[in-house]
């Protein structure tokens, strides 16, 4: 399936290159905060060749569609997902043998055995007791005859769990406006930057005019790894102009780039922090709030990125993340971030993928995205159904 023949309707054609010269294009931006990457398909360079598609602002159902057609795609593209998750497999692969040759005599010894293995593949006490439990009600009632019955019934259960906390909010909710703005928050070490920069590969392939903004001014590499992922996914990127820029100020200026420029989607990096720290947390409310005063409603997705070799010990951090409350000498006050979105990352390297379960039932935020690989092609849209064949094979 093409991306440019599934979004022609939703894309208009380029502009002439008559239409406008390189100067009075860039004229209305403060290019004190700007720096400009050339590439082929931006009107940085006179002689640079014009898009093959310029998506204009405006037209309604873009983003619904680009949602569908990438979440098609992660369906056409499930060996990823049982690739990254073969650690995980590889744990519960005890499960087998342990219902190839059950019994009914042997169910409590068997349950033992099954909780355990699911334990020690991070699902989590909570979510664990209440598969073993239900499992063991079946058994005994006898609705569950056989080895493969109790397989499929625990790959039911921990489907049914995904799919009704998850629903259709699994899939990037972007509006109606553009351009949209999506803000990438995290801790530094769990791959936010680099997630930014894979998410940008891959809606840049389904024809989305991309700009990038380097909020992330504390990490002095942060900008230049940014920059790299800009020349690498053909994107725009605004850059703090020295060192004191505060990050607020870069990522407004983006999007007023993005809304004159007629960029599609803003994707905005901001420094790693701590959701202990009570500057940096603050920081990021106000970034935020500087976001909406651009474009109404913006941001329209805030993806926190967790480091899925961690397990179980992101969700205190994600929670507090979310809405932390501080309490100091100069002021008591509770920021809520509002997440709406989670990247797990680096699952790929871990034996402990139950914690997707887990975190799906913990906290109620959908997760977006999953991190099953180094390549640029290996951040995949969460699929439950995927997932759960992955880990149960």
């Amino acid at each position: 399936m093409a991306s440019h023949s599934n979004l022609s309707s939703f894309l208009s054609p380029p502009p002439s290159s008559s239409s406008s010269s390189p100067k009075s294009y860039l004229h209305p931006l403060n290019l004190s905060q700007t720096r400009f990457l050339p590439n082929g398909y931006t009107r940085t360079n006179s002689n640079s060749p014009p898009p093959r598609f310029i998506c204009s602002a405006g037209q309604t159902g873009f983003f619904s569609k680009l949602g569908r057609l990438i979440k098609e795609k992660a369906k056409s593209d499930v060996e990823k997902i049982f690739s990254g998750f073969s650690k995980t497999r590889e744990n519960l692969s005890v499960i087998d043998e342990l219902l190839m040759m059950w019994n009914l005599s042997d169910t409590d010894k068997v349950l033992d055995e099954l909780e355990e293995a699911l334990l020690v593949s991070d699902f989590g006490p909570k979510i664990t007791f209440k598969i073993v439990d239900s499992l063991r009600e079946d058994i005994l009632s006898g609705k569950l005859k056989s080895g493969s019955e109790i397989k499929e019934a625990l790959k039911k259960f921990v489907l049914d769990l995904l799919t009704s906390k998850q629903g259709n909010k699994s899939e990037l909710q972007l509006g109606f406006r553009k351009p949209a703005v999506i803000m990438i928050v995290g801790v530094n070490g769990g791959g936010k930057t680099t997630s930014l920069g894979k998410l940008a590969f891959r809606l840049k392939k389904e024809g989305v005019k991309i700009l990038m903004a380097a909020g992330d001014t504390f990490r002095a590499a942060a900008g230049d790894q940014l920059e790299i992922w800009a020349e690498r996914t053909g994107s725009e990127i605004v850059m703090p102009e020295n060192d004191k820029a505060k990050a607020s100020a870069v990522l407004s200026q983006a999007v007023k780039r993005g809304k004159q420029e007629g960029f599609d989607l803003v994707l905005c990096d901001t420094s790693g922090r701590l959701h202990t720290n009570f500057d940096l947390m603050e920081e990021l409310i106000t970034c935020k709030k500087s976001l909406g005063k651009v474009v109404a409603g913006a941001p329209n997705e805030i993806l926190l990125v967790l480091d899925g070799t961690t397990g179980l010990n992101m969700l205190p951090q994600a929670r507090e993340f979310n809405g932390v409350s501080f309490i100091s000498e100069k002021l008591s006050a509770a920021l809520v971030v509002g997440i709406t979105g989670l990247i797990l990352t680096k699952l790929d390297g871990s034996a402990r993928g139950g914690c997707v379960v887990s975190v799906v039932d913990e906290l109620g935020i959908p997760i977006k995205f999953v991190g099953v690989g180094e390549g640029v092609e290996d951040l995949q849209p969460f699929d439950a159904q995927a997932f759960v064949d992955a880990i149960f094979s």
